[in-house]
């Protein structure tokens, strides 16, 4: 950390994402116009990744044994090495986070199991309002938080919503 820098961490209080998973959320204060929120999840579970393979394997392996044909066998390896790969690539975020920067504009990035970044820059000028929306998801409501933007033709028209944290589906 860097001086001035204030890092706080929300362990006192648990959070959960809508599935009831554990997250953590952290915030540091970088300077007085400088805000970082970055929300963790847990990582990928080794047993659990072994529990989906063993169970495509062994029922690949029973239809192989009453029907003897190979290519059910290497077609299930190859659907679970493709699923686990795009999983990790393109489904499963490690971490979000959304950087304020006071009059210049907001930063919002997304770590996913891979190591691959997504990172995404929106000009001060270009944000209407910061909200918190309500959806529905499986007969429950939920909210979160997303950036209106402004239409370019009619500043008082949303053009956009930009939902934040949507790797995590944060509040129940």
């Amino acid at each position: 950390m860097q001086n001035g820098d204030q890092h706080y961490s929300m362990e006192d209080e648990t959070y959960t994402d809508i599935d009831g998973k554990a997250i953590s959320l952290e915030c540091q204060s970088h300077s007085g116009f400088c805000r970082e929120f970055t929300v963790s999840s847990a990582k990928v579970s080794i047993g659990r990744v072994m529990v989906y393979t063993c169970a495509v394997w062994l029922s690949a392996y029973i239809v192989f044994f009453i029907t003897e044909n190979t290519a059910v066998l290497s077609s299930a390896i190859i659907i679970t090495l493709v699923g686990m790969m795009v999983h990790i690539h393109f489904v499963k975020v490690d971490h979000e986070t959304l950087l304020i920067i006071g009059s210049l504009g907001v930063q919002v990035s997304s770590s996913y199991a891979s190591g691959r970044e997504s990172t995404d820059f929106i000009e001060m000028d270009k944000i209407k309002d910061i909200v918190i929306n309500e959806a529905i998801h499986m007969q429950t409501v939920i909210y979160y938080l997303c950036i209106l933007l402004k239409d370019p033709s009619d500043p008082e028209a949303v053009s956009s919503v930009v939902p934040l944290f949507q790797g995590k589906r944060l509040i129940k």
